[in-house]
């Protein structure tokens, strides 16, 4: 089964478990990126990025690879702002209705919490009733433990 990490990442948590995933299940790895970056420290990066995140806005992104034919399954990757997903990945998924066509999985790292919040609004955005599988980390690159490496080995074991 073809399968695609789309994700989007700032302090490097979801960029972490994305190459994670990647190694252990084969899959391909696409980044999406906001065109205008969201300020990345101090209070900016929170009342942007919240924001952002709470008003539903969907930012022009970067070029990316994508071709939905390709690929059987999709997994999604974001942080939690605001108990919800990132507006890079509302981009993407509003970009590529069609996902909805795919098995789709979905993993999230957060550090305040929100992530069942953040997990329940992206199933309704994208119209589906339940994710293949998900995972939910607390800073997986910051705070490296081993429980973290089990919960991405069941996850990827879910998707074999």
């Amino acid at each position: 089964m073809k399968t695609a990490i789309v994700y989007y990442s700032m302090s490097g948590n979801t960029k972490y478990v994305a190459e994670k995933i990647a190694e252990k299940l084969g899959a391909d790895i696409i980044r999406i990126e906001p065109v205008k970056a969201f300020p990345d420290n101090g209070a900016e990066k929170f009342i942007w990025g919240g924001k952002s995140a709470v008003m539903g806005e969907k930012p022009k992104l970067l070029p990316y690879e994508f071709s939905i034919e390709k690929y059987d399954r999709i997994i999604l990757g974001t942080p939690v702002w605001a108990s919800t997903f990132t507006p890079p990945v509302r981009s993407f998924i509003k970009e590529n209705q069609d996902i909805r066509g795919k098995k789709i999985a979905v993993f999230i790292c957060f550090s305040g919490g929100g992530a069942d919040k953040a997990i329940k609004k992206m199933k309704k955005y994208i119209g589906i009733k339940e994710f293949e599988a998900e995972l939910i980390l607390v800073d997986p690159k910051e705070n490296m433990k081993v429980e973290d490496d089990e919960k991405i080995d069941e996850f990827c074991q879910t998707l074999e």
